[in-house]
């Protein structure tokens, strides 16, 4: 792992790193941010009752969120990173035993999907990678602002009504909330863990 880590924080924004990053590691390598699916599988049962929903991953990288998901009937899934070397290892890794899957090429800064297209949206961590920039938390530079706030818009345009996008983060409420809180949408933000705690935002539409 340790070779693969980036000198600053700041590249883990970059779509460079990505690509390098995924270029050394084997094709079975996995990495998780924040919380496994067993921790959080009850609280996206209990947000996601329907497992016919069609759910974007935004971000999905190598983790094994979404094959997780697909073990517990949710398939259909569509799963997006900007990183094409990342898509091809995911779409030949999971292309016999995870036939419904999808894996698409994407930056979530503009997704190609149609309007009102999809019922769920999920984020581990990628908008996290968008904000590493070195800079005062307090007071972010005006690309992360864009590039956070255009990731947001999508979400909200791909969703249909009655959607849900979910985000899980170690952020907290004052860093994510101007992000997160839209007109025409509501706001719920539950705190998880006990020593280390995260943060699951949950913004419907």
């Amino acid at each position: 792992m340790a070779n693969v880590l980036p000198k600053k924080n700041e590249e883990y924004g970059t779509k460079k790193y990505w690509d390098d990053r995924y270029s050394q590691e084997s094709e079975d390598s996995s990495f998780d941010w924040f919380k496994s699916y067993g921790e959080i599988a009850d609280i996206i049962r209990e947000l996601i009752p329907d497992k016919s929903s069609r759910i974007l991953m935004l971000g999905c990288g190598n983790s094994t969120l979404s094959q997780d998901m697909y073990d517990d009937e949710y398939k259909n899934i569509v799963n997006t990173d900007y990183s094409g070397i990342l898509i091809e290892k995911m779409r030949h890794r999971h292309a016999e035993s995870r036939p419904e899957m999808e894996w698409q090429e994407m930056d979530i800064r503009d997704l190609k999907f149609d309007d009102d297209s999809f019922d769920v949206a999920i984020d581990k961590g990628t908008m996290d990678a968008m904000m590493t920039a070195k800079a005062d938390v307090w007071d972010p530079p005006e690309e992360v602002i864009r590039d956070c706030t255009r990731e947001v818009d999508e979400v909200l345009r791909v969703l249909r009504d009655g959607g849900i996008f979910i985000y899980l983060t170690f952020g907290q409420p004052h860093f994510r909330r101007r992000y997160l809180d839209r007109p025409g949408t509501t706001l719920e933000i539950r705190k998880l863990g006990e020593a280390f705690h995260y943060y699951l935002y949950i913004v419907r539409t």
